[in-house]
């Protein structure tokens, strides 16, 4: 059903009129809300340091998670000290919790580990952003390395949490669908909503006016169990099943085929899906190579087989891209 829906937002399937209704009401639901922040009715909180929102217009895997990475880096770059905050989809966490290199994976989500391994960057996940954030503030101040800024990955829309900077992310290939909101399109809110951002990204596809380039490269193949750095052409030994469990799994296995490596299958899991040993065993013999992103694998790291292998990827974005994130701190800080 879940591919049938995407297939039908990009190819502007015809039964997707007959969600018409639903989308006018999520359109009016959503407009209330919006003027309800902006006349101050519903109050929005600001932290006590500057916030920067990573977000998208659609649903479905965008390349959040590495444009965080990218910025957290570029933030660092600029004598800053990074927090990042994150709902921590796919947790279990019922409570704001700060996330550490030993917590569990199943306790505040596959992304924000990630971030967390890529960054060093103090973390924490929770519902509320707010409430997130200023566990976030006080836990670096325990630690005596007071946060300067804040990244919230993902959280355009949550305007209970005032920001100081939007960042964007375009799907390059999908774009905005069949242009409607939702449930008759992907669109959590109209084209008009990139105007007030800071930068606008787009992901692996041809920009449009005010979008900056950026390309995902893999970097050192490395092996789930060690994380050892492991060669291409070793890997190209073995029949490989690529597995992929994020937003967009056809943007990895293209990734792949990128990388000239030959699939013999393709599986694709549910964004944030959890793992079992068994679940994954049975995906390939002791003479195969199980090939998955990063973001499978430190999901499945304590449990991995000898020949399984993760492909990183980093974010590369234009010199004009940094500038503009650059000049917008210059007038923040």
């Amino acid at each position: 059903m879940k591919a049938f829906i995407e297939r039908a937002w990009q190819d502007g399937h015809i039964v997707m009129w007959c969600l018409w209704p639903l989308k006018i009401l999520y359109a009016v639901v959503t407009s209330v809300r919006r003027f309800l922040y902006r006349c101050g009715i519903k109050r929005s909180y600001s932290l006590d340091v500057p916030v920067v929102v990573v977000g998208n217009l659609t649903v479905g895997g965008n390349g959040k998670t590495p444009v965080v990475v990218w910025l957290a880096r570029l933030l660092k770059q600029q004598g800053l000290n990074v927090g990042i905050i994150s709902r921590g989809y796919g947790g279990e966490h019922q409570i704001p919790t700060v996330v550490l290199p030993t917590t569990s994976v199943a306790l505040c989500g596959d992304e924000p580990m990630l971030i967390v391994n890529q960054t060093g960057c103090l973390m924490a996940v929770g519902r509320d952003r707010v409430a997130t954030g200023r566990l976030l503030i006080d836990a670096a101040k325990s630690q005596g390395k007071p946060i300067d800024i804040i990244i919230s990955d993902d959280g355009l829309q949550h305007y209970r949490l005032k920001r100081e900077m939007e960042v964007i992310v375009i799907d390059g290939k999908r774009r905005f669908g069949n242009n409607h909101l939702l449930p008759m399109g992907p669109m959590r809110e109209g084209k008009w909503r990139s105007e007030h951002a800071t930068l606008v990204i787009n992901n692996g596809g041809d920009c449009h006016y005010n979008e900056e380039t950026m390309t995902l490269e893999p970097s050192e193949l490395r092996f789930v169990a060690s994380n050892e750095t492991v060669e291409l052409d070793a890997v190209k030994q073995y029949e490989v099943v690529a597995m992929a469990g994020i937003g967009y799994p056809q943007r990895f296995f293209d990734t792949v085929r990128e990388l000239n490596i030959s699939m013999s299958k393709q599986v694709s899991f549910s964004d944030h899906q959890p793992y079992t040993a068994e679940m994954l065993t049975e995906l390939v013999n002791d003479k195969q190579c199980l090939l998955m992103t990063e973001k499978d694998a430190v999901k499945c790291q304590h449990f991995a087989g000898e020949h399984w292998v993760y492909v990183p990827v980093d974010a590369k974005l234009t010199l004009a891209a940094k500038q503009k994130i650059v000049e917008r701190l210059k007038e923040i800080l």
